[in-house]
């Protein structure tokens, strides 16, 4: 499938299928690191009226990839069964857990980040996207958000995705994947 602008994209998302019995659209936006999936949920937030979770608030450099159960038990499973979430998001500045969120069931939410659209989450997820940007361009963008420093930590990163990616192949099972380095119109 393609799509050519955004409003396009929102249309489609709006008309996919929230998966019975929920009341909540819940999209979920994939792809490595720097890719461009916070600014595409931005983007989508306003025209969806869609709340956004960042699997940043769940992961961290100790861990990148092996959070997502605390994100099935406080989000998705929750909103799934028509439960009010609640979840706690993690603070990559003080390295610790900090303030609790709560996510009303209904209407549509947003959740992005690497490994949002993890094979565990796809039976409660009504649309998936894949971003795909080439690895230096990810790298050039995460290393200008976190700086020069974090260059090690961006490595270990990079293959802890190679390996998400080898393993969930989540492209493979996305509504649409959208190239990073393009902003749709």
């Amino acid at each position: 499938m393609s799509i050519s602008n955004l409003n396009a994209l929102v249309a489609d998302i709006a008309a996919a299928q929230v998966p019975p019995p929920m009341t909540t659209r819940i999209i979920g936006i994939d792809g490595c690191g720097g890719a461009g999936k916070s600014t595409l949920a931005e983007r989508l937030a306003t025209p969806l009226d869609a709340r956004i979770i960042h699997t940043d608030d769940f992961a961290s450099w100790d861990n990148p990839l092996n959070w997502h159960d605390r994100l099935l038990a406080q989000v998705l499973i929750p909103l799934s069964r028509n439960i009010a979430g609640r979840y706690q998001r993690y603070d990559w500045h003080t390295r610790r857990l900090a303030e609790w969120y709560d996510l009303p069931v209904g209407g549509t939410v947003i959740v992005e980040g690497v490994s949002a659209t993890r094979a565990v989450f796809r039976p409660m997820l009504s649309y998936t996207i894949f971003v795909e940007t080439p690895q230096p361009t990810r790298l050039a963008r995460g290393l200008e958000r976190d700086g020069a420093q974090a260059l090690e930590l961006w490595r270990a990163w990079q293959k802890a995705e190679d390996d998400y990616l080898a393993t969930e192949r989540p492209a493979d099972f996305a509504n649409i994947v959208l190239d990073g380095t393009r902003t749709l119109p």
